[in-house]
């Protein structure tokens, strides 16, 4: 933070989301000069906790919402130009049952509207009939299917995804801090001038002068505003659950309808696992310790049943589950499901531009918007947005991992059983991804805690041995970071 204090910044970015990191990666890319502070790790709230989608959203053309799904489509094709290390195609199969909500008919009116709006730039969508769907998804339920379609999206990891950002960011001229806690704006006759901060491990406090502030804090929003445009009313709760992918057996992606309530979902590959996801429903509880209920993992267990019934899945089939909370823009609906995910951009009295709302798919375009912004509040002329044709780092992970193991053979050794995560992975967490502690590793650079009964908590001491000469941490400090590892994923992985 020494780096920081005594400067006076164009910009200071408060929260390291993927909004956050994307508004510091263009404006830095834009020449300005830039700082970010996270509290946290970077995607440690929302953004590490999604769908790990990047999508048009077809279940938002039930509501209407076509300039969010053209947008979105866009921005999927562009995330898949600038980031292919983690941006990838994806194929999903939605089964259409007899008396089905969403028919056959309308399904396939729907995706051709999806395709239009991709500009064509999308793979042509199919219909299926009932073997074709059946061939392509064995474990479906047959009763009563009439047949299905295929059609194409996009994964990502999302909490890498949101590094890469920060990176990115950081190598453009940014000061990028995390596991740094804003604790005050500074103001000057009512306008907000900087920040006042606190190191978490340190304890070192500083101040950041800039001439522009964005808070970028998602759920956190209205700890830095008092300005009731800009505040955060409620958020909307989405939880997923974990299971071994062969106890379900879906090859690819797969679009649900709920049994339950009618809400449109997903059953996702993700390495060893399928994920299902998600609920959406208000919620008041808190982001530092929002995490799925028992509710919330049987209605996931429940509507999966219903499509793959030989699974027979029970709350012990659940190797995780966990929540975020959605800053939506709006509060007002009685059902969060009907409330647009599109975002809000709001200049406070003191100067604070506060931004709430938005998809992880359409960040880059959001944090453009964001900038245009802070350009205007500088005086100056919006210049164009130049992340849309530069890739994003880290396409060399895979071949610096590699050598990691070629030169320390050591590092080469699995850290849990069955999964592909060794210790190169965690050195390279450290050194080129910003990883600070067992979290940032374990959590977010891989997700072995996400993949594991225990969460990582068996290996954390391991994992701590590994990377404590990287990181100056002696005995007793490993086993701090060992101790607050634990409560991290007792909490993020609940259900309670």
């Amino acid at each position: 933070m020494t780096a920081l204090s005594g400067e006076k910044f164009d910009l200071l970015v408060i929260g390291g989301g993927i909004t956050g990191c994307g508004v510091a990666r263009d404006a830095a890319m834009r020449g300005l000069k830039v700082a970010l502070v996270e509290r946290d790790d970077f995607a440690s709230g929302t953004s590490g906790r999604s769908s790990r989608l990047v999508h048009g959203g077809i279940r938002y053309l039930e509501h209407g919402q076509l300039h969010l799904v053209y947008e979105s489509l866009r921005e999927r094709q562009t995330l898949l130009r600038i980031a292919p290390h983690l941006v990838k195609p994806l194929a999903f199969t939605w089964p259409v049952y007899r008396d089905a909500r969403i028919g056959k008919m309308r399904l396939s009116a729907g995706l051709v509207a999806y395709y239009v709006l991709a500009g064509g730039r999308s793979r042509l969508h199919s219909i299926l009939n009932v073997r074709e769907t059946l061939e392509r998804e064995p474990s479906l339920e047959g009763t009563g299917l009439t047949g299905g379609a295929v059609y194409y999206d996009a994964c990502t990891d999302d909490a890498r995804l949101t590094v890469a950002n920060a990176v990115a960011a950081q190598q453009n001229g940014a000061a990028v801090v995390s596991h740094t806690r804003v604790t005050g704006i500074l103001r000057d006759h009512g306008k907000a001038v900087g920040a006042s901060t606190k190191s978490q491990y340190s304890e070192k406090t500083d101040e950041i002068r800039a001439r522009v502030i964005v808070n970028a804090t998602g759920v956190w929003t209205n700890e830095f505003t008092t300005d009731e445009r800009a505040r955060r009313h409620r958020g909307s709760k989405g939880a997923h659950i974990g299971v071994p992918r062969d106890r379900i057996g879906n090859r690819d992606a797969i679009t649900l309808i709920s049994p339950i309530d009618g809400r449109v979902m997903f059953c996702l590959p993700a390495g060893p696992q399928s994920i299902i996801g998600t609920t959406d429903t208000w919620t008041d509880e808190s982001p530092e310790t929002v995490h799925a209920s028992p509710s919330d993992v049987d209605y996931l267990l429940r509507s999966a049943n219903a499509y793959f019934p030989r699974a027979q899945l029970k709350r012990g089939d659940v190797v995780s589950a966990w929540a975020g909370i959605r800053p939506l823009a709006s509060g007002a609906a009685s059902n969060p499901t009907a409330v647009s995910r599109e975002h809000s951009i709001v200049t406070d009295g003191s100067g604070v531009v506060n931004v709430m709302g938005g998809k992880l798919t359409t960040y880059r375009s959001m944090a453009a918007e964001i900038v245009d912004t802070v350009q205007h509040a500088l005086g100056e002329d919006p210049d164009r947005s130049p992340t849309d044709s530069v890739e994003l780092p880290g396409a060399d992970r895979a071949s610096e991992i590699a050598r990691l193991q070629r030169d320390d053979a050591t590092l080469s050794e699995p850290l849990a059983a069955g999964l592909p995560y060794t210790g190169a992975h965690l050195v390279y967490g450290v050194t080129r991804e910003m990883a600070q502690d067992l979290s940032d590793l374990l959590v977010r650079r891989v997700h072995l805690a996400f993949e594991t009964p225990d969460h990582g908590a068996s290996i954390a001491a391991r994992a701590a041995d590994i990377v404590a000469p990287l990181l100056g941490w002696d005995d007793q400090t490993k086993s701090a970071r060992v101790r607050e590892f634990k409560q991290d994923v007792g909490r993020m992985f609940a259900i309670g």
